[in-house]
C-alpha cells in the first residue's frame, strides 16, 4: 500500500449540491426553493410562527423547576452489591468505600457519591461507607450483620467548608 493510492470508501463522501447552475441540472433557477415567496429568500425562521397566532409553546403553561445544583448519585441496589461479592470483586471482611466501587466496576463512576437502594438482596455482613442510603437499604444491611455509614457527600462538604471559611474571615 502507498499513499497515493488511499481513497475513501465508495460513498463514504458525498457530492456537494450545485444550486443555480443552469436548467440541465435540475436545480437550476430558483435552486429548488420553488417561486417567490418569504421562504424563497434568505434569512427566513418559520419554526414557531404560526401566522400571528399566538404560538402553541406560547400558549401553554410552562410548570417545574430543575434545580442545577442538585446532587446527582450513583446509584448502587444491595443485589448487585452482593453479586460483585459472590464474584469476587469486591471482599466483604475490608471496609467498602465509593472509591473501591468504582475501581471494582460495580459502579461506573462516583459523580457526587454513591447512594445505596433496596431493601432485599443482601447476605453478606459487610461494613461500608456511602453519601446517602435508603430506609430499606439501611435496615438491610443491619439485618444482615453489617454496619452502615451515611456521610455527607463531598460537594455538601466542599460548600460547607466555604461558608466557614467566609464567616471567619469577617
Amino acid at each position: 500500500m502507498k499513499l497515493n493510492t488511499i481513497s475513501d470508501k465508495n460513498g463514504a463522501r458525498h457530492a456537494r449540491k450545485r444550486v443555480g447552475r443552469g436548467i440541465g441540472s435540475g436545480t437550476g433557477k430558483t435552486s429548488g426553493r420553488g417561486v417567490k415567496g418569504q421562504k424563497a429568500r434568505s434569512g427566513v425562521s418559520l419554526l414557531a410562527f404560526e401566522g400571528g397566532q399566538m404560538p402553541l409553546y406560547r400558549r401553554l403553561p410552562h410548570r417545574g423547576f430543575i434545580n442545577i445544583f442538585r446532587a446527582n448519585y450513583a446509584e448502587l441496589g444491595l443485589a448487585r452489591l452482593q453479586k460483585a461479592i459472590d464474584d469476587g470483586r469486591i471482599d466483604a471482611a475490608q471496609p467498602i468505600t465509593e472509591q473501591g466501587l468504582a475501581d471494582a466496576g460495580v459502579i461506573r463512576r462516583v459523580l457526587d457519591g454513591v447512594r445505596l437502594l433496596g431493601k432485599e438482596g443482601l447476605k453478606a455482613a459487610i461494613t461500608i461507607e456511602v453519601s446517602g442510603a435508603s430506609r430499606g437499604a439501611v435496615a438491610a444491611v443491619e439485618a444482615a450483620g453489617g454496619a452502615i455509614t451515611v456521610r455527607k457527600p463531598a460537594r455538601a462538604v466542599e460548600s460547607t467548608a466555604a461558608a466557614d471559611s467566609e464567616s471567619q474571615a469577617d
